[in-house]
C-alpha cells in the first residue's frame, strides 16, 4: 500500500472520520482504509532535559578595580558597538557586585 498522495506525491496522513480510519492529504486527496491492514504507531521522544548555564562563569575573568565596590575581579567581553573600522568597546562585570561598565579603546 503506497502512504503518498497520487496527485502531489506528499505523504498521507491517518484521520478519524467518524469510525472510519482514511488517509488524507494537503492537496485534499482522501483514500479509504477499509479492508486493508493498517497499524499507525506514534513514539515521542522523551525530552532531554536542559542544563542552565550560568553565562558568567563563561567568560574570562580580569584583574581591574571596580568603581562600585572596589573588588579586584572582574568577567569582561568585547562587542562591536560603532562602526567597522573603529575598535570593539570592552564591556566589564564585577565579580562580586556585578556592577557594569564599559571602556572605549
Amino acid at each position: 500500500m503506497s502512504m503518498f498522495c497520487p496527485e502531489c506525491s506528499s505523504i498521507l496522513r491517518p484521520k478519524s472520520k467518524g469510525a472510519k480510519k482514511i488517509l488524507y492529504c494537503a492537496c485534499g486527496y482522501t483514500k479509504d482504509t477499509e479492508g486493508e491492514s493498517l497499524v499507525i504507531k506514534e513514539e515521542v521522544e522523551a525530552v532531554k532535559e536542559m542544563e542552565v548555564v550560568n553565562e558568567m562563569a563563561l567568560l574570562p575573568k580580569i584583574r581591574t578595580i571596580c568603581s562600585k565596590c572596589e573588588n579586584n575581579v572582574a568577567y569582561f567581553w568585547t562587542q562591536q558597538t560603532r562602526a567597522a573600522d573603529e575598535p570593539e568597546t570592552r564591556f566589564f562585570k564585577c565579580a562580586k557586585c556585578s556592577h557594569t561598565w564599559r571602556e572605549y579603546s
